[in-house]
């Protein structure tokens, strides 16, 4: 089974659409025949996410940091929980065992993890597409800055492309798993998946 890591809050917002729509992301991932690897919690997004998938029977594997489980967060149900020590090694495992990327509505952590994925993929430390699930569009204001920073020079129109922005969830899976490969400047090819996540 190829697995997808799935970024996201571990708060629910203040809108019942981001519960709603993370929900339903994690049933396709699994009617689809994938599963999700995420940060492990039963709260918010991301339990929301891990609930939808575990609705449809599909695999989820939970990767928490010990002293986020110690605060009684962790997952009962999912298929399995890793247990790391720091936030760190908790984005390197889920890199190790996912294929493919996507982001939900989050805070600062969620940033954190799309943006060093991102810069990762620039760098062909990784293959794999990255999605941006953009719900009521809430990454509106960042894929403006995304534009702002290619007008400006420090982003390039090809590394810009990492970046699969959709709104519906359907079109967002479709695009990740038609995925055609990518070159960048620096000699490697960065052949982001294409039918590597069937």
């Amino acid at each position: 089974m190829k697995y997808i890591s799935v970024f996201c809050g571990s708060s629910s917002g203040n809108e019942s659409i981001f519960a709603t729509q993370a929900a339903l992301l994690g049933k396709m991932i699994a009617r689809r025949g994938y599963g999700i690897v995420y940060g492990g919690a039963h709260v918010g997004l991301m339990g929301a996410v891990a609930d939808g998938a575990l609705e449809e029977n599909g695999g989820v594997i939970g990767v928490i940091p010990g002293f986020l489980k110690q605060k009684e967060l962790g997952h009962r149900k999912i298929t399995k929980l890793h247990v790391v020590e720091t936030m760190h090694e908790r984005k390197a495992l889920m890199n190790e065992l996912s294929d493919a990327v996507i982001a939900l509505p989050g805070g600062y952590g969620t940033m954190e993890e799309l943006f060093e994925m991102l810069a990762w993929a620039q760098l062909a430390l990784h293959r794999k597409p990255i999605g941006l699930l953009n719900t009521e569009g809430y990454y509106d204001p960042l894929t403006g800055m995304l534009e702002k920073m290619m007008e400006k020079g420090f982003l390039k129109d090809e590394h810009k492309g990492l970046l699969i922005v959709e709104s519906d969830v359907e079109i967002l899976l479709n695009k990740i798993e038609l995925l055609a490969p990518l070159k960048n400047d620096k000699g490697f090819e960065v052949k982001q998946m294409a039918n590597s996540v069937r």
